[in-house]
């Protein structure tokens, strides 16, 4: 019997040096072995141009521009603008573009983004009202391999349900001396600045641009939210570094964002003030942001964090946060640009003793009374739960609670409280129950409602990035799968997690290059898709979070935050656990939710067991909905959650042969830790609510 092994792909000296994602050649066979004819023009139809070609070239196919002759083709790539062919074959695949797009009603419209893929005898035609439009649908096609080219493919429609679909990058220019180069980076050193200098490996951000492209992002900040004195100066004196990074980033639809402090007028421009009611800090913002367009004129705008863990902000005025995003609104405001303000405020000198402060409660505190008061220019920029990215939290009030605002959902796809890139835990399937909550109740709009705002002008979606300048861009090859995922949920939300899983799958491990295509895709989607349920079970018990090590937030430190100036978070004594944030006896936070929800949370005896000791604190012999006490509950998910990554483990081990390598070694590497990591957090977690309840596990497993 033939041995099957894993076929690498030959190396192209044009290949960036760095592992191809989603993106290697072997994904665009299908393409690259037919006939293709690209028919409009522009920059972003030059870059598709370039793609196919490049395709075209590896696997013996044909590419031709137009205008040109009557040639026999399999695929029209073709804005709908662009005049007529001399080819009838073309001219029937655009009218059969036209023809679903009748069908699909509403005008026809698709966009600046959007496209229409559909059959006319034996041509595939993807057709665009823009530029933008035919390089999506291009990625689109690649994503589809053989399968667009099926005779029997009814016609699609896709547009994006969200318009901006944004990757925040907490990367510093210079070294910061705590938090490095990339803070809460997992993924080794900036793929844009070094040392407190640009990086200078244009090709890799080109690749860069290529993945995001191709996942559906279309916005990046490219500097750390904690702003310090060498990233202020992005905004005026190094503005050439940043309109490099444009300028590489344009050719994928990519917009450029900068994070910048609040007090640049002072840090930067010499004033003696920050205050967003002085006409002198007006016009210097006016200024600075008008020589920021003349460089780049199509940077998509500022992000800020402002009074919030240090950051200045308009508090020090006596100003609140509609004062200071809108000074800087007005400034973006004749430039088509925006003004990203994060609603992360909340007071981090608390006192442990004091049981009414409540970090969860602090967005809603903040913000809500200021709805309305923002230019239609300003996002406020939600973190998707009350706290802080912890592995599970209740979706914010703050979405359902500012209807005249323009709201982003904040996600992090960097896993600071997930693992950071060390373990196996697949976020998409947390992100689209996110994106499916209905805060208003059942039946009722959606938090991807929300984001996506009346008439698609919403804020969008936007997410901290995991990337980084390691081979395998996210540290563990399999976390590649967040940052694809991030950017498929945002294009629509509606798809379905474990779909967009398996789409990855087959793009980065291709069937054609793999040894058994079957065995990798089915063990791949075993180990990752429910790896996010797998990380809570040996971490973080029906909702309790922050019980990790201070600092750098890897591994457990159960009172690591308890006694600490940031917060409390599980209240574990001999009693009981949990924190009480009902109306009726605690901080009050669970009113904050609209009535459906203010009432299911509060009471221990409706709250969904997963939540139930972020909302309450109740006996460890409280029974659940499930019919176990909170106490076995605890004890039960850590060991559950330890045999699992054991699974994980020897999964893995059946594909070495079947993969990459360098990819297998490196998971199988990542995989050992996570099976150290767990054991502890099982150990750890166990024996310090076994010592403080006193009750044993009723199955007589060890526990220290």
């Amino acid at each position: 019997m033939e041995q099957l092994v894993f076929v690498e792909e030959p190396e192209g000296t044009d290949e960036p040096r760095v592992h191809a994602a989603w993106l290697p050649p072997e994904a665009f066979r299908a393409l690259g072995a037919r006939r293709v004819l690209v028919h409009g023009h522009g920059l972003l139809v030059d870059t598709v141009l370039d793609e196919v070609s490049r395709a075209c070239a590896r696997y013996g196919g044909r590419v031709w521009h137009s205008p040109s002759w009557d040639v026999d083709v399999d695929l029209v790539l073709a804005l709908r603008g662009a005049g007529e062919l001399p080819n009838p074959a073309v001219e029937a695949a655009r009218a059969a573009g036209e023809a679903a797009l009748a069908e699909f009603g509403d005008g026809g419209t698709l966009g600046d983004e959007g496209f229409v893929l559909a059959r006319a005898g034996e041509v595939t035609a993807v057709v665009a009202d823009a530029p933008a439009g035919l390089l999506y649908g291009l990625f689109h096609v690649v994503r589809l391999c053989a399968a667009a080219y099926d005779p029997a493919r009814p016609p699609e429609r896709h547009r994006p349900a969200l318009r901006r679909r944004m990757l925040n990058h907490w990367d510093n220019v210079a070294v910061h001396p705590v938090m490095g180069q990339v803070e809460r980076g997992y993924a080794g050193g900036s793929i844009f600045w070094h040392r407190g200098r640009p990086r200078g490996d244009l090709a890799r951000i080109r690749e860069y641009g290529r993945l995001l492209a191709a996942s559906g992002v279309n916005a990046i900040s490219v500097n750390n939210v904690n702003v310090a004195r060498t990233e202020a100066l992005l905004l005026t004196d190094r503005l050439g570094d940043v309109a490099e990074i444009a300028d590489v980033l344009r050719p994928y639809g990519i917009r450029v964002h900068l994070s910048i402090t609040f007090a640049a007028p002072v840090v930067l421009g010499g004033l003696s003030t920050a205050d967003p009611m002085d006409e002198a800090v007006r016009a210097w913002w006016a200024a600075a942001t008008r020589n920021v367009y003349e460089r780049i004129p199509d940077f998509g705008g500022y992000v800020v964090k402002a009074d919030s863990e240090g950051q200045p902000g308009p508090f020090t005025y006596g100003r609140d946060h509609a004062d200071g995003a809108n000074v800087l609104a007005e400034a973006l405001a004749p430039h088509g640009g925006v003004v990203h303000w994060r609603a992360f405020v909340y007071n981090h000198h608390q006192d442990w003793r004091d049981r009414s402060t409540d970090r969860a409660r602090a967005a809603y505190d903040h913000f809500v009374p200021l709805d309305g008061r923002f230019r239609t220019n300003v996002i406020v920029q939600v973190k998707f739960g009350p706290v802080d990215f912890q592995t599970r939290e209740p979706v914010s009030p703050v979405l359902a609670a500012m209807p005249a605002t323009r709201l982003a959902v904040e996600l992090q796809v960097t896993q600071e409280y997930t693992g950071q890139q060390r373990h196996v835990c697949h976020l998409g399937p947390w992100w689209s129950e996110l994106l499916r909550f209905e805060p208003w109740g059942p039946g009722g709009r959606t938090i991807a409602d929300v984001a996506t705002g009346e008439a698609e002008a919403g804020g969008g979606l936007v997410a901290v990035a995991n990337t980084g300048a390691d081979l395998f861009w996210t540290g563990h090859p399999l976390a590649q799968a967040n940052l694809y995922t991030f950017g498929r949920l945002a294009w629509d939300p509606r798809l379905d997690p474990s779909a967009i899983l398996d789409e990855w799958i087959s793009l980065t491990f291709p069937p054609s290059a793999t040894a058994d295509p079957e065995l990798v895709g089915r063990t791949l989607h075993e180990i990752m898709d429910d790896s996010w349920r797998t990380y809570e079970r040996y971490t973080a018990p029906l909702g309790v979070g922050f019980m990790v090590h201070p600092g750098d937030h890897y591994g457990p430190g159960i009172d690591g935050y308890e006694y600490t100036r940031w917060g409390t978070y599980h209240f574990a004594d001999r009693d009981g656990v949990g924190v009480d944030r009902s109306r009726a006896s605690g901080t009050g936070f669970a009113a904050q939710y609209p009535p459906y929800w203010a009432q299911v949370y509060e009471s221990p005896d409706s709250c969904p067991d997963e939540l139930l000791l972020f909302f309450h604190h109740v006996p460890y012999q409280h029974v659940l909905h499930s019919g176990s006490t909170v106490i076995q509950h605890i004890y039960d998910t850590h060991f559950a959650g330890v045999e699992e990554v054991a699974v994980m483990r020897r999964r893995w081990q059946t594909l070495n042969g079947m993969i990459d390598p360098a990819v297998y070694e490196r998971v199988a590497e990542r995989l050992d830790e996570q099976m150290r990591s767990a054991t502890e957090w099982r150990d750890q977690v166990n024996t310090y609510f076994f010592r403080k309840s006193g009750v044993p596990d009723e199955r007589g497993r060890v526990i220290y």
